[in-house]
């Protein structure tokens, strides 16, 4: 290869990488520390030696971003309240399946190696050999890795739901929760609604899942009484999927997404984390 620019060649790769590492790690902020760092080590490497630029910078971060999922699970022990992935600004995405925090969640089960693993093959379509020279495990390893976390993410992979119809959920279930009428707000959640929380010990929120129509409406026709004079609602757009963009006199509240199947509100991830929040004012580009 021609070492011209080799900043430019990173950022020429920039919305992969940082697709790849925010989706092993549910972070942005991770994301971007591993993108620091796999960026001081290209413009440290042996650079006239790389034959395939994309394919050792995204083994390098593929990587660095197992390496720091590890210590992310530690922390995660210790957070205050549910734990979700940090909300991010995008454009809406036709594949949103494979980056709604409702995939992200999914993708707590599985073990870093499982992961990793999974979304190389599946999401971002390297074969098995491939995956197995970024992760530098063996073939075999890499297959029965990936079909672990197949069967382990089946029957939770979120299905794809029309923008505009999903759009529209929102925007009724808004204006129910400003009605304040709970009975109403019950029929558009399935029998097994949840409603997560949170807050990371920075901003009020439920310590628990809420389960169940009845409590999740009661919750959250509460939380809109609360607001309704301090705060205003907005549909926006986070991790490619239609969501309630909440504001108050101090800037941004809160974020809303929806699990909506089969025309109903099957799960509501509300992010209040202020930490989690400061990142959604520019729009990410994502590989």
């Amino acid at each position: 290869m021609t070492d011209d620019d080799p900043l430019a060649r990173f950022e020429a790769h920039r919305p992969r990488l940082f697709g790849i590492a925010y989706r092993m790690l549910g972070s942005a902020a991770d994301a971007d520390d591993v993108l620091q760092e796999a960026r001081v080590r290209w413009l440290a490497a042996d650079r006239a030696a790389v034959r395939d630029p994309r394919g050792f910078l995204v083994t390098m971060v593929s990587r660095l971003a197992l390496d720091q999922l590890g210590s992310a699970r530690a922390r995660r022990e210790t957070y205050v309240g549910p734990w979700l992935p940090e909300p991010i600004a995008t454009a809406p995405t036709a594949d949103v399946h494979d980056l709604s925090l409702a995939f992200l969640r999914l993708l707590e089960r599985l073990s870093p190696a499982e992961r990793a693993a999974f979304l190389l093959a599946e999401v971002f379509d390297y074969s098995h050999a491939e995956v197995a020279a970024i992760l530098g495990k063996s073939e075999a390893a890499c297959r029965q890795l990936a079909a672990r976390a197949r069967a382990a993410v089946r029957d939770g992979r979120p299905r794809p739901v029309d923008a505009a119809a999903h759009a529209r959920v929102l925007a009724t279930f808004a204006a129910t929760c400003a009605s304040g009428d709970v009975a109403a707000l019950e029929r558009m959640l399935a029998a097994d609604a949840a409603c997560v929380s949170d807050g990371g010990g920075r901003a009020r929120a439920a310590r628990n899942v809420v389960t169940g129509a009845s409590a999740v409406a009661r919750l959250l026709i509460g939380l809109a009484r609360k607001g309704a004079a301090a705060t205003t609602v907005e549909l926006g757009v986070v991790n490619g999927e239609p969501a309630l963009v909440v504001r108050d006199a101090g800037g941004l509240h809160s974020v809303a997404t929806f699990d909506v199947v089969d025309g109903q509100i099957a799960t509501v991830c509300i992010v209040r984390n202020p930490d989690k929040l400061a990142g959604l004012g520019t729009p990410r580009a994502l590989g």
